[in-house]
């Protein structure tokens, strides 16, 4: 290279011309066009003609005019939308916690360097493959006091066994929980287990000599290490939380009564059924804002905190 670069002085050929900066981004620039054009029209502006809508007065076609905060007002005294909330607050809880309990004991198993690992990854990662539909379906049948779990019990020669929380009003949520979980964690198995690869084995070793019971070791030790992790998967899985629908759709219908009802499939049965749009986009509306109160946190700690100590 230094030859070419002297001989070419010698004999005073110009050096090429370098490109200019400016260009070298205007394909690529040119290329996402569409695709900001895309997100810029049907998601901004959807999700702004959503909360326009949510403060007039449609029902079976949107109208333009404006009624303040009355569809928001009819929100939190109608008991089918009270209880949708509150049904969201108990499978959240209980699914997030389940899926991050599960998922990491899942992960420690398998960083264990067992036999057949890539199988036992693929068996725990491939509830989440399948989509919520089919979930629900699986679980719907397996649950059914006339087809599953209790008749198979009872013809094994339990004739007392009983297990109808599918159709029993007080314990139907729970079975959305199982199945939600059944579902999510081998997602956070997999998020914990790719951390739980980057931990320094010397760690191990120094808790060993320490004379550090192994569940010590991996709750005060690794545990912290996670935290990134962890705080991915709970945001991924309260997202999943917020936007539950097919799983309820498929499995109970919301039933019984309106006892698995949640916010996604009130807003689809007013919107659809009940030709109630005003009050079916405030309720979308509501969904919006508890999305944006999840991740607005995980988006500051990851990406502004995060450049700011740089």
């Amino acid at each position: 290279m230094a030859t070419v670069t002297v001989r070419a002085a010698a004999t005073g050929a110009a050096a090429p011309a370098a490109r200019p900066r400016i260009g070298r981004g205007l394909p690529a620039a040119l290329a996402l066009v569409p695709t900001a054009l895309i997100v810029l029209v049907v998601y901004v502006g959807c999700m702004l003609w959503t909360v326009r809508l949510s403060f007039t007065s449609s029902t079976l076609l949107p109208k333009f005019d404006f009624v303040g905060l009355a569809q928001y007002e009819r929100l939190i005294v109608n008991d089918r939308f009270v209880v949708s909330a509150q049904n969201t607050v108990i499978f959240g809880v209980l699914f997030i916690a389940g899926c991050l309990v599960l998922g990491f004991l899942l992960a420690v198993f398998i960083d264990q360097r067992v036999r057949g690992e890539g199988a036992f990854r693929t068996v725990f990662l491939f509830p989440y493959s399948m989509s919520f539909v089919v979930t629900g379906v699986a679980w719907q049948w397996f649950l059914n006091p006339g087809l599953g779990l209790e008749k198979l019990v009872r013809d094994m020669g339990f004739s007392n066994f009983t297990f109808d929380w599918l159709v029993n009003q007080e314990m139907a949520i729970y079975t959305l929980v199982i199945a939600g979980i059944w579902h999510g964690a081998g997602l956070t198995m997999a998020i914990l287990l790719a951390g739980l690869r980057g931990v320094d084995e010397d760690l191990w070793k120094a808790a060993r000599v320490d004379g550090v019971p192994p569940w010590r070791y991996y709750l005060s030790i690794v545990l912290p290490l996670l935290r990134p992790m962890v705080v991915t998967a709970t945001v991924l899985l309260a997202i999943s939380v917020v936007k539950l629908y097919d799983l309820v759709v498929a499995m109970t219908g919301g039933g019984p009564g309106i006892a698995t009802e949640v916010p996604a499939k009130f807003v689809m049965d007013h919107l659809f059924e009940r030709n109630n749009i005003a009050l079916g986009t405030a309720a979308a509306t509501l969904m919006l804002v508890t999305v944006v109160i999840i991740i607005a946190p995980w988006i500051y700690a990851r990406y502004v905190r995060s450049k700011g100590r740089r």
